[in-house]
Protein backbone atom coordinates (compact mmCIF):
# COMPACT_ATOMS: atom_id res chain seq x y z
CA UNK A 1 0.00 0.00 0.00
CA UNK A 2 1.61 3.26 -0.81
CA UNK A 3 2.11 6.34 1.60
CA UNK A 4 -0.85 8.12 -0.38
CA UNK A 5 -3.25 4.88 -0.65
CA UNK A 6 -6.78 6.58 1.08
CA UNK A 7 -8.76 4.28 -0.56
CA UNK A 8 -6.47 1.23 -0.08
CA UNK A 9 -6.22 2.21 3.80
CA UNK A 10 -10.22 2.96 3.83
CA UNK A 11 -11.37 -0.52 2.09
CA UNK A 12 -8.81 -1.98 4.87
CA UNK A 13 -9.68 -0.52 7.77
CA UNK A 14 -13.45 -1.77 6.68
CA UNK A 15 -12.50 -5.58 7.51
CA UNK A 16 -10.50 -4.98 10.52
CA UNK A 17 -12.92 -5.26 13.40
CA UNK A 18 -15.60 -8.00 13.22
CA UNK A 19 -18.72 -5.56 13.68
CA UNK A 20 -19.00 -1.68 12.17
CA UNK A 21 -19.39 -1.15 15.27
CA UNK A 22 -18.69 -1.83 19.44
CA UNK A 23 -19.20 0.32 21.98
CA UNK A 24 -16.56 1.22 24.67
CA UNK A 25 -13.61 3.43 24.91
CA UNK A 26 -11.19 0.92 26.64
CA UNK A 27 -9.45 -0.02 23.35
CA UNK A 28 -9.37 3.27 21.55
CA UNK A 29 -8.25 5.15 25.16
CA UNK A 30 -4.94 2.17 25.37
CA UNK A 31 -4.54 3.27 21.53
CA UNK A 32 -4.19 7.09 22.06
CA UNK A 33 -2.26 6.31 25.43
CA UNK A 34 0.42 4.55 22.91
CA UNK A 35 0.49 7.15 20.44
CA UNK A 36 0.69 10.15 23.30
CA UNK A 37 -2.71 11.60 22.52
CA UNK A 38 -3.34 13.11 25.29
CA UNK A 39 -5.97 16.08 26.60
CA UNK A 40 -5.01 19.34 24.69
CA UNK A 41 -4.66 22.67 25.78
CA UNK A 42 -6.73 23.28 23.14
CA UNK A 43 -10.00 24.41 23.86
CA UNK A 44 -12.37 21.34 23.24
CA UNK A 45 -16.46 21.44 22.33
CA UNK A 46 -17.85 17.95 21.75
CA UNK A 47 -20.93 18.12 20.03
CA UNK A 48 -23.68 15.28 20.48
CA UNK A 49 -27.22 15.33 19.08
CA UNK A 50 -29.76 12.99 17.54
CA UNK A 51 -29.77 15.65 14.62
CA UNK A 52 -28.18 19.10 13.95
CA UNK A 53 -24.42 18.17 14.65
CA UNK A 54 -23.22 18.58 11.40
CA UNK A 55 -24.70 22.47 11.15
CA UNK A 56 -23.46 23.08 14.76
CA UNK A 57 -20.09 22.07 14.17
CA UNK A 58 -20.17 24.43 10.96
CA UNK A 59 -21.12 27.35 12.69
CA UNK A 60 -18.78 27.14 15.67
CA UNK A 61 -15.85 26.85 13.73
CA UNK A 62 -16.82 29.74 11.53
CA UNK A 63 -17.29 31.46 14.67
CA UNK A 64 -13.96 30.10 15.96
CA UNK A 65 -11.94 30.85 12.73
CA UNK A 66 -13.37 34.77 12.35
CA UNK A 67 -12.11 35.14 16.02
CA UNK A 68 -8.49 34.37 14.85
CA UNK A 69 -8.37 30.99 16.60
CA UNK A 70 -6.68 28.12 14.79
CA UNK A 71 -9.18 25.14 14.33
CA UNK A 72 -9.52 21.37 14.26
CA UNK A 73 -12.81 19.76 13.20
CA UNK A 74 -13.85 16.13 13.28
CA UNK A 75 -17.27 15.01 11.80
CA UNK A 76 -18.92 12.00 10.08
CA UNK A 77 -20.19 11.06 7.96
CA UNK A 78 -18.44 12.19 4.69
CA UNK A 79 -20.69 12.70 1.77
CA UNK A 80 -18.32 12.81 -1.10
CA UNK A 81 -14.65 12.23 0.38
CA UNK A 82 -13.56 10.93 3.42
CA UNK A 83 -11.30 14.09 4.03
CA UNK A 84 -14.35 15.74 4.61
CA UNK A 85 -14.10 14.00 8.25
CA UNK A 86 -11.09 16.14 8.94
CA UNK A 87 -10.73 20.05 8.76
CA UNK A 88 -7.65 22.28 10.00
CA UNK A 89 -8.22 25.91 9.95
CA UNK A 90 -10.68 25.59 7.28
CA UNK A 91 -9.03 23.00 5.09
CA UNK A 92 -9.47 19.08 4.32
CA UNK A 93 -6.26 17.51 5.06
CA UNK A 94 -4.26 15.55 2.57
CA UNK A 95 -4.97 12.03 1.41
CA UNK A 96 -1.11 12.07 2.86
CA UNK A 97 -1.92 12.63 6.18
CA UNK A 98 -4.73 10.55 6.81
CA UNK A 99 -2.47 8.07 5.57
CA UNK A 100 0.22 8.93 7.69
CA UNK A 101 -2.06 8.34 10.94
CA UNK A 102 -3.44 5.40 10.16
CA UNK A 103 0.00 3.91 9.67
CA UNK A 104 1.05 5.20 13.07
CA UNK A 105 -2.06 3.96 14.45
CA UNK A 106 -1.96 0.43 12.61
CA UNK A 107 1.86 0.78 14.54
CA UNK A 108 0.60 1.93 17.79
CA UNK A 109 -2.76 -0.74 18.27
CA UNK A 110 -0.89 -3.76 17.76
CA UNK A 111 -2.84 -6.77 18.91
CA UNK A 112 -5.95 -4.59 19.91
CA UNK A 113 -8.90 -4.65 17.31
CA UNK A 114 -9.99 -1.16 16.36
CA UNK A 115 -13.36 -0.31 14.11
CA UNK A 116 -13.01 2.13 11.35
CA UNK A 117 -14.74 4.85 13.14
CA UNK A 118 -12.01 4.50 16.28
CA UNK A 119 -9.00 4.81 13.23
CA UNK A 120 -10.56 7.85 12.24
CA UNK A 121 -11.01 9.61 15.10
CA UNK A 122 -7.75 8.69 16.09
CA UNK A 123 -6.57 9.84 13.43
CA UNK A 124 -8.29 13.13 13.88
CA UNK A 125 -7.18 13.27 17.29
CA UNK A 126 -3.32 13.17 16.03
CA UNK A 127 -3.22 15.53 13.47
CA UNK A 128 -5.02 17.74 15.99
CA UNK A 129 -2.19 17.18 18.31
CA UNK A 130 0.33 18.06 15.70
CA UNK A 131 -1.24 21.12 14.30
CA UNK A 132 -0.52 22.61 17.74
CA UNK A 133 -4.22 23.67 17.27
CA UNK A 134 -6.53 26.52 19.40
CA UNK A 135 -9.55 24.67 19.25
CA UNK A 136 -10.92 21.01 18.58
CA UNK A 137 -14.42 20.99 17.46
CA UNK A 138 -15.46 17.20 18.01
CA UNK A 139 -18.54 15.82 16.81
CA UNK A 140 -20.35 12.51 18.19
CA UNK A 141 -20.56 9.61 15.80
CA UNK A 142 -22.77 7.85 17.66
CA UNK A 143 -24.53 8.43 21.63
CA UNK A 144 -22.31 9.71 23.64
CA UNK A 145 -20.97 8.09 26.86
CA UNK A 146 -19.76 5.77 24.58
CA UNK A 147 -18.00 7.17 21.71
CA UNK A 148 -14.81 7.21 20.67
CA UNK A 149 -14.07 10.88 20.69
CA UNK A 150 -14.86 11.01 24.33
CA UNK A 151 -11.38 9.92 25.31
CA UNK A 152 -11.27 13.72 25.51
CA UNK A 153 -12.72 15.97 27.92
CA UNK A 154 -15.11 18.53 26.69
CA UNK A 155 -14.13 21.81 28.12
CA UNK A 156 -17.78 23.05 26.17
CA UNK A 157 -20.28 20.44 26.37
CA UNK A 158 -23.37 20.60 23.19
CA UNK A 159 -26.39 18.77 22.73
CA UNK A 160 -28.38 20.20 19.59
CA UNK A 161 -31.47 17.76 20.26
CA UNK A 162 -32.71 14.08 21.94
CA UNK A 163 -34.57 12.00 19.92
CA UNK A 164 -34.63 8.61 18.51
CA UNK A 165 -32.14 7.23 16.49
CA UNK A 166 -29.69 3.99 16.55
CA UNK A 167 -32.47 1.99 18.82
CA UNK A 168 -30.07 -1.04 18.81
CA UNK A 169 -27.24 0.67 20.40
CA UNK A 170 -28.94 3.36 22.49
CA UNK A 171 -32.12 2.25 23.26
CA UNK A 172 -35.64 3.07 22.25
CA UNK A 173 -36.64 5.15 24.54
CA UNK A 174 -36.06 9.39 24.73
CA UNK A 175 -34.27 8.63 28.68
CA UNK A 176 -31.90 6.40 27.32
CA UNK A 177 -30.70 8.04 24.35
CA UNK A 178 -30.98 11.02 26.79
CA UNK A 179 -28.63 8.68 29.04
CA UNK A 180 -26.02 8.36 26.77
CA UNK A 181 -25.57 11.55 25.30
CA UNK A 182 -25.17 12.97 28.62
CA UNK A 183 -21.98 10.95 28.92
CA UNK A 184 -20.01 13.86 27.09
CA UNK A 185 -20.41 16.17 30.41
CA UNK A 186 -17.98 17.02 32.60
CA UNK A 187 -18.29 17.73 36.43
CA UNK A 188 -18.87 21.56 36.72
CA UNK A 189 -17.91 22.11 33.16
CA UNK A 190 -20.67 24.52 31.01
CA UNK A 191 -23.58 22.51 28.81
CA UNK A 192 -24.80 24.28 26.04
CA UNK A 193 -28.32 22.47 25.28
CA UNK A 194 -30.45 23.07 22.32
CA UNK A 195 -32.82 20.62 23.46
CA UNK A 196 -35.88 21.63 25.26
CA UNK A 197 -37.43 18.60 26.35
CA UNK A 198 -35.05 16.64 28.57
CA UNK A 199 -35.48 13.17 29.62
CA UNK A 200 -35.21 12.42 33.64
CA UNK A 201 -31.92 10.64 32.99
CA UNK A 202 -30.57 13.41 30.98
CA UNK A 203 -31.34 16.11 33.65
CA UNK A 204 -30.17 13.60 36.71
CA UNK A 205 -26.82 13.84 34.58
CA UNK A 206 -26.54 17.64 34.94
CA UNK A 207 -27.35 18.09 38.82
CA UNK A 208 -25.37 14.68 39.77
CA UNK A 209 -22.04 16.55 37.61
CA UNK A 210 -22.76 20.25 39.05
CA UNK A 211 -22.73 21.09 35.23
CA UNK A 212 -23.60 24.73 34.93
CA UNK A 213 -26.92 24.19 31.81
CA UNK A 214 -26.94 27.20 29.07
CA UNK A 215 -30.76 25.78 27.86
CA UNK A 216 -32.24 27.06 24.56
CA UNK A 217 -35.88 28.88 24.67
CA UNK A 218 -34.33 30.00 28.61
CA UNK A 219 -30.84 31.52 28.20
CA UNK A 220 -30.74 31.77 24.70
CA UNK A 221 -32.46 31.23 21.44
CA UNK A 222 -33.50 33.67 18.20
CA UNK A 223 -36.88 35.49 17.07
CA UNK A 224 -38.06 36.75 14.04
CA UNK A 225 -37.36 40.20 13.30
CA UNK A 226 -39.47 41.55 10.38
CA UNK A 227 -37.75 40.26 7.19
CA UNK A 228 -34.91 39.27 9.54
CA UNK A 229 -33.84 37.54 12.75
CA UNK A 230 -32.44 37.80 15.99
CA UNK A 231 -30.40 35.88 18.46
CA UNK A 232 -30.18 36.37 22.23
CA UNK A 233 -28.14 35.02 24.73
CA UNK A 234 -25.72 35.10 27.36
CA UNK A 235 -22.31 36.42 26.26
CA UNK A 236 -18.43 35.90 27.20
CA UNK A 237 -19.11 37.95 30.62
CA UNK A 238 -22.32 36.37 31.02
CA UNK A 239 -24.34 39.90 30.25
CA UNK A 240 -27.43 39.16 28.36
CA UNK A 241 -26.90 40.04 24.45
CA UNK A 242 -28.82 40.76 21.42
CA UNK A 243 -27.89 40.51 18.13
CA UNK A 244 -30.00 41.95 15.04
CA UNK A 245 -30.23 41.85 11.52
CA UNK A 246 -29.36 38.39 10.64
CA UNK A 247 -30.48 37.48 7.31
CA UNK A 248 -32.44 34.03 6.32
CA UNK A 249 -29.84 31.31 6.75
CA UNK A 250 -28.89 28.43 4.45
CA UNK A 251 -28.75 26.57 8.28
CA UNK A 252 -31.58 25.76 11.10
CA UNK A 253 -31.06 28.80 13.27
CA UNK A 254 -31.62 26.59 16.46
CA UNK A 255 -27.84 25.38 15.48
CA UNK A 256 -26.82 28.64 14.31
CA UNK A 257 -27.28 30.11 17.55
CA UNK A 258 -26.59 27.31 19.64
CA UNK A 259 -23.05 27.40 17.86
CA UNK A 260 -22.86 31.33 19.25
CA UNK A 261 -23.49 30.27 23.07
CA UNK A 262 -21.24 27.40 22.79
CA UNK A 263 -18.80 30.34 21.38
CA UNK A 264 -19.78 32.63 24.33
CA UNK A 265 -19.78 29.77 26.91
CA UNK A 266 -16.36 29.31 26.02
CA UNK A 267 -15.43 32.72 27.40
CA UNK A 268 -14.93 34.02 23.68
CA UNK A 269 -16.36 37.01 21.94
CA UNK A 270 -16.39 38.99 19.01
CA UNK A 271 -18.43 42.06 17.46
CA UNK A 272 -22.32 41.52 16.58
CA UNK A 273 -21.33 42.32 12.57
CA UNK A 274 -18.25 39.70 12.68
CA UNK A 275 -20.72 37.31 14.65
CA UNK A 276 -23.48 37.68 11.46
CA UNK A 277 -20.54 37.21 8.88
CA UNK A 278 -19.29 34.20 10.70
CA UNK A 279 -22.96 32.79 10.24
CA UNK A 280 -23.22 33.99 6.95
CA UNK A 281 -20.74 32.03 5.46
CA UNK A 282 -21.25 28.49 7.40
CA UNK A 283 -22.20 25.94 5.10
CA UNK A 284 -22.67 21.95 5.37
CA UNK A 285 -22.60 19.78 2.07
CA UNK A 286 -25.69 18.12 1.76
CA UNK A 287 -27.84 19.74 4.11
CA UNK A 288 -30.41 21.97 2.57
CA UNK A 289 -28.17 22.75 0.04
CA UNK A 290 -30.09 24.07 -3.34
CA UNK A 291 -28.36 23.63 -6.83
CA UNK A 292 -29.76 25.21 -9.93
CA UNK A 293 -28.31 22.69 -13.19
CA UNK A 294 -29.45 23.22 -16.55
CA UNK A 295 -31.39 20.22 -18.46
CA UNK A 296 -32.09 19.78 -21.84
CA UNK A 297 -31.41 23.93 -21.63
CA UNK A 298 -33.74 24.43 -18.73
CA UNK A 299 -32.73 25.32 -15.33
CA UNK A 300 -33.76 23.54 -12.90
CA UNK A 301 -34.03 23.92 -8.98
CA UNK A 302 -32.94 21.14 -6.48
CA UNK A 303 -32.53 20.37 -2.88
CA UNK A 304 -30.21 18.03 -1.27
CA UNK A 305 -31.21 16.94 2.19
CA UNK A 306 -29.24 14.44 3.80
CA UNK A 307 -31.91 13.85 7.15
CA UNK A 308 -32.37 10.55 7.40
CA UNK A 309 -34.30 10.30 10.72
CA UNK A 310 -38.03 11.73 11.70
CA UNK A 311 -36.47 14.74 13.59
CA UNK A 312 -34.83 15.69 10.44
CA UNK A 313 -38.08 14.93 8.31
CA UNK A 314 -39.76 17.04 10.92
CA UNK A 315 -37.42 19.80 9.56
CA UNK A 316 -37.16 19.40 6.26
CA UNK A 317 -41.15 19.42 6.34
CA UNK A 318 -41.15 22.79 8.16
CA UNK A 319 -38.77 24.46 5.15
CA UNK A 320 -41.01 23.04 2.78
CA UNK A 321 -44.13 24.17 3.88
CA UNK A 322 -42.63 27.84 4.90
CA UNK A 323 -42.06 28.23 0.89
CA UNK A 324 -44.77 26.21 -0.74
CA UNK A 325 -43.62 24.99 -4.32
CA UNK A 326 -44.49 22.28 -6.73
CA UNK A 327 -42.33 19.78 -5.82
CA UNK A 328 -41.08 16.06 -6.52
CA UNK A 329 -39.10 13.92 -4.46
CA UNK A 330 -36.41 11.54 -5.37
CA UNK A 331 -35.72 9.54 -2.06
CA UNK A 332 -33.90 6.15 -0.46
CA UNK A 333 -33.10 4.84 3.06
CA UNK A 334 -31.40 2.64 5.13
CA UNK A 335 -33.12 -0.61 6.13
CA UNK A 336 -32.41 0.53 10.02
CA UNK A 337 -34.04 3.95 9.77
CA UNK A 338 -37.66 4.84 10.94
CA UNK A 339 -39.57 4.78 7.76
CA UNK A 340 -42.53 5.44 8.84
CA UNK A 341 -41.64 8.27 11.00
CA UNK A 342 -39.37 9.53 8.19
CA UNK A 343 -42.34 9.83 5.41
CA UNK A 344 -44.91 10.63 8.05
CA UNK A 345 -44.06 14.64 8.37
CA UNK A 346 -43.70 14.98 4.55
CA UNK A 347 -46.89 13.36 3.42
CA UNK A 348 -48.82 15.43 0.89
CA UNK A 349 -45.79 17.97 0.48
CA UNK A 350 -44.90 16.32 -2.83
CA UNK A 351 -46.77 15.65 -6.46
CA UNK A 352 -44.87 12.22 -6.94
CA UNK A 353 -41.65 10.09 -5.47
CA UNK A 354 -39.13 8.26 -7.17
CA UNK A 355 -37.04 5.97 -5.19
CA UNK A 356 -34.39 3.47 -5.46
CA UNK A 357 -32.10 1.82 -3.76
CA UNK A 358 -28.59 2.97 -2.12
CA UNK A 359 -25.17 2.00 -3.33
CA UNK A 360 -24.79 0.27 -0.23
CA UNK A 361 -25.52 -3.02 1.18
CA UNK A 362 -27.65 -1.59 3.96
CA UNK A 363 -30.68 0.34 1.82
CA UNK A 364 -33.74 -0.64 1.99
CA UNK A 365 -35.25 -2.35 -0.54
CA UNK A 366 -37.17 -0.40 -3.00
CA UNK A 367 -40.58 -2.60 -2.41
CA UNK A 368 -40.70 -1.88 1.19
CA UNK A 369 -40.52 2.01 0.09
CA UNK A 370 -43.22 1.50 -2.91
CA UNK A 371 -45.23 0.20 -0.60
CA UNK A 372 -45.31 1.93 2.66
CA UNK A 373 -46.10 4.99 0.16
CA UNK A 374 -48.26 3.63 -1.44
CA UNK A 375 -50.58 2.91 1.53
CA UNK A 376 -50.48 6.50 2.71
CA UNK A 377 -52.24 7.82 -0.31
CA UNK A 378 -48.10 8.81 -2.11
CA UNK A 379 -47.81 9.06 -5.43
CA UNK A 380 -44.93 6.48 -5.75
CA UNK A 381 -42.48 5.08 -8.78
CA UNK A 382 -39.20 2.53 -8.28
CA UNK A 383 -36.20 3.22 -10.17
CA UNK A 384 -32.70 1.09 -10.37
CA UNK A 385 -30.85 3.30 -8.67
CA UNK A 386 -30.52 6.98 -7.89
CA UNK A 387 -28.98 8.42 -10.88
CA UNK A 388 -31.61 6.75 -12.87
CA UNK A 389 -34.69 7.83 -10.63
CA UNK A 390 -33.06 11.78 -10.53
CA UNK A 391 -32.75 11.15 -14.47
CA UNK A 392 -36.18 9.93 -15.16
CA UNK A 393 -37.60 12.87 -12.67
CA UNK A 394 -35.94 15.54 -14.67
CA UNK A 395 -37.08 14.19 -17.73
CA UNK A 396 -40.57 13.56 -16.68
CA UNK A 397 -41.54 16.79 -14.72
CA UNK A 398 -42.18 20.45 -15.56
CA UNK A 399 -39.24 22.82 -15.45
CA UNK A 400 -41.24 24.95 -12.71
CA UNK A 401 -41.29 22.22 -10.26
CA UNK A 402 -38.11 21.60 -7.62
CA UNK A 403 -36.71 18.18 -7.44
CA UNK A 404 -36.05 17.01 -3.36
CA UNK A 405 -33.21 15.01 -2.95
CA UNK A 406 -33.16 13.26 0.29
CA UNK A 407 -33.25 10.11 3.07
CA UNK A 408 -29.49 9.96 3.59
CA UNK A 409 -25.76 10.25 2.55
CA UNK A 410 -25.76 7.58 0.58
CA UNK A 411 -28.57 8.95 -1.41
CA UNK A 412 -27.23 12.63 -1.66
CA UNK A 413 -23.82 11.41 -2.64
CA UNK A 414 -24.98 9.48 -5.51
CA UNK A 415 -27.41 11.79 -6.69
CA UNK A 416 -24.60 14.28 -6.35
CA UNK A 417 -21.72 12.01 -8.59
CA UNK A 418 -24.12 11.35 -11.08
CA UNK A 419 -25.05 15.32 -11.55
CA UNK A 420 -21.42 16.09 -11.30
CA UNK A 421 -20.39 13.46 -14.61
CA UNK A 422 -23.12 15.70 -16.59
CA UNK A 423 -21.13 18.47 -16.44
CA UNK A 424 -24.45 20.21 -16.74
CA UNK A 425 -24.31 22.49 -13.42
CA UNK A 426 -24.50 26.01 -13.69
CA UNK A 427 -24.89 27.25 -11.07
CA UNK A 428 -25.21 26.82 -6.14
CA UNK A 429 -27.09 27.99 -4.12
Amino acid sequence: MSAADLAGWLARLEKLHPTDIEMGLDRVAEVARRMGIHQPDARVFTVTGTNGKGSTCAALDSLLRQAGLRTGVYTSPHLMAYNERVSINGRLVSDLELCEAFAAIELARAEISLTYFEFGTLAALQLFQLADLDAWVLEVGLGGRLDAVNIIDADVAVVTSIGLDHQEFLGDTRDSVGYEKAGILREQQPLVCAETDLPPSFIACVERLQVPMLQRGDVYGWEQDNTDWALWGRDSSSVVRQIKGLQPASLPRDNLVTAVQAFWAAGLDLPDHLIINALDVARVAGRLEQRTVSWHGQPRRLLFDVGHNPHAASFLAAQLKAQPLDRHAVFGLLADKDLAGVVEPLTGLFDSWAVAPLPTARTRPTVELVTHLTAVGERVEAFGSMAVALEQTLDNTPASTEIVIFGSFFCVSAAILWLDQQTREVSNG
